[in-house]
């Protein structure tokens, strides 16, 4: 992993950040993004180069996706974009905000903790004609890979957790921890957003709740319509019904709002999705556009709040969404499939065949539900094949669950046993046989595959890192196990079924919202 940010360090301590409950003042972050990036598209189009310049050398970044296999698609053709909001009392650089700061944000969550509760997928396709945002819910109770099924909300801090304890035993300063660590925690919640919707992430964008804050006050505001008053003491948020301009902290409230509302956090999404729509018709104004201080503002914000992926041509994503400038841009909601209440709390159910076929309507994508080519088909028998499983994790019984899984497929039950812990799977094929290790590391979940001479013929050694789950596991195909899983589903659903998303909200006019 590698981090690049601004040149400018902070010897100040960042507080630990840890998973928990939160308010959700930095679930908006996300929105504010999209009209952030709004405002890189006209001004990498033209309308003022200085500024453009400026914000590039600028910003802060993250290695999340050029360190991939493959890394992201080059300009001009289809991108997805995942869109995160972080509940953080940090600015882009890791340096914390001040009391009376915090205090301006209302921001009402324990000091330290961090959450990416808002989430959103945001395809442009290649000629850049109209963007399409699918927003997932916080709590949708999803698989993550490395640690299981959980709230997507989690996949972040827990990553980041895990990683930052690591990295000080093995000795590093407080700024490597910090960074480290936030780039494991991102890379687990693109791993995970991609699993659930079937499509790879391209680049990666994040904005923290000083973001929001300034962007707000950058513009002058930005216009929202209620149906109905509002007076809610937790989110701070007090408004009269009707048409009203809002920004800072009556903004922040205004979005982060989620009790005394009809669908809780549904509502809530509504608003973020209408507010943000708000905010990119704002920045998209000749108002803005015409005022070279407001275009200023605006770098300042992105440069003190925005962290991209390392290697993002933004320019020429720029020049590939200008048409993004007449508001060509809609907002949507996931499918779920009801609610359920269990170990990780209040949980939204989500059926990931039926998400990813929404996605793949949405963004031109496939995937097996949608008509894909499925993955090569086994060209080895497993009987041929002993599969040895060490587990490397400190997590006890994961071996054995493994390999228990690879006989009931079929593969020669090999060695159970325990290794020194490591953070990478990987599977070990003897030399010449890659077809083999492949079939395998496929059937894991996709794990790296690597020829290793002590490996026998006939035989394949697996290592099961920290950033392995049972989750990752390719389901069995047979009908048998397919019948258990749609039974599963079922019982997982119990009274429910897939709720169809509300209708799209766009860039035009100021529809009024719970």
């Amino acid at each position: 992993m590698r981090v690049g940010a601004p040149s400018e360090d902070t010897n100040e301590e960042t507080p630990e950040m840890r998973s928990g409950p939160s308010t959700s003042g930095g679930r908006t972050g996300l929105r504010v993004l999209v009209a952030l990036l709004s405002a890189v598209v006209l001004v990498g189009t033209g309308i003022g180069w200085n500024l453009y310049r400026d914000l590039s050398g600028g910003l802060t970044t993250s290695d999340v996706i050029t360190g991939r296999l493959g890394g992201g698609k080059p300009p001009g053709t289809d991108q997805n974009i995942l869109l995160v909001g972080v509940d953080s009392r940090t600015d882009a650089r890791g340096r914390p905000l001040s009391k009376k700061l915090l205090a301006e944000l209302r921001s009402g969550a324990e000091e330290g903790v961090l959450n990416s509760d808002t989430i959103i997928l945001i395809h442009v396709p290649a000629d850049g004609s109209r963007a399409t945002g699918i927003s997932i819910p916080r709590d949708s109770y999803v698989d993550i890979p490395g640690q299981g099924k959980g709230k997507i909300n989690s996949a972040y801090p827990v990553a980041k957790i895990e990683a930052a304890a690591d990295l000080r035993e093995q000795g590093f300063d407080d700024t490597a921890v910090e960074l480290e660590s936030a780039t494991a925690g991102r890379s687990a919640l693109i791993k995970t957003v991609e699993r659930l919707s079937g499509v790879t992430v391209d680049h990666y964008a994040e904005v923290n709740l000083l973001g929001f804050y300034n962007l707000t006050n950058a513009v002058g505001g930005v216009e929202v319509c209620l149906k109905s008053p509002v007076n809610e003491y937790r989110s701070g948020a007090r408004f009269p019904a009707g048409r009203q301009t809002i920004s800072g902290g009556a903004a922040l409230a205004f979005v982060r709002q989620r009790y005394e509302l009809p669908e809780s956090d549904f509502s809530r999404i509504r608003r973020q999705q209408v507010f943000l729509a708000a905010a990119a018709r704002k920045i998209l104004s000749a108002g803005t556009l015409a005022n070279p201080a407001k275009l200023q503002a605006l770098v300042e914000v992105a440069k003190e709040s925005v962290v991209l992926d390392t290697g993002w041509d933004v320019l020429a994503f720029a020049r590939q969404a200008s048409d993004l400038a007449g508001g060509k841009i809609e907002f949507l909601t996931m499918p779920t499939a009801g609610a359920d209440n269990n170990s990780s709390g209040d949980v939204v159910l989500v059926d990931a065949d039926e998400v990813q076929e929404f996605v793949a309507e949405r963004t031109g994508a496939k995937t097996a539900r949608a008509g894909a080519t499925p993955e090569p088909a086994e060209t080895i028998s497993p009987a041929t094949l002993t599969i040895e499983v060490r587990n490397s994790t400190g997590r006890a019984g994961l071996a054995a669950q493994v390999s228990e899984e690879l006989t009931d497929r079929g593969y020669g039950e090999g060695r159970v046993s325990n290794s020194p812990e490591q953070t990478r799977s990987s599977v070990h094929y003897a030399p010449g046989e890659a077809t083999a290790g492949d079939q395998v590391a496929r059937l894991l979940g996709g794990i790296d595959a690597e020829e290793d001479a002590e490996v026998s013929s006939g035989g394949v050694r697996v290592f099961l890192g920290s950033d392995f789950s049972p989750s990752d596991i390719e389901p069995a195909t047979d009908d048998s196990s397919s019948s258990a899983r749609a039974s599963s589903s079922r019982r997982a659903s119990a009274t429910s079924s897939v709720t169809p998303p509300p209708p799209a909200i766009t860039a035009d006019g100021v529809p009024c919202v719970d």
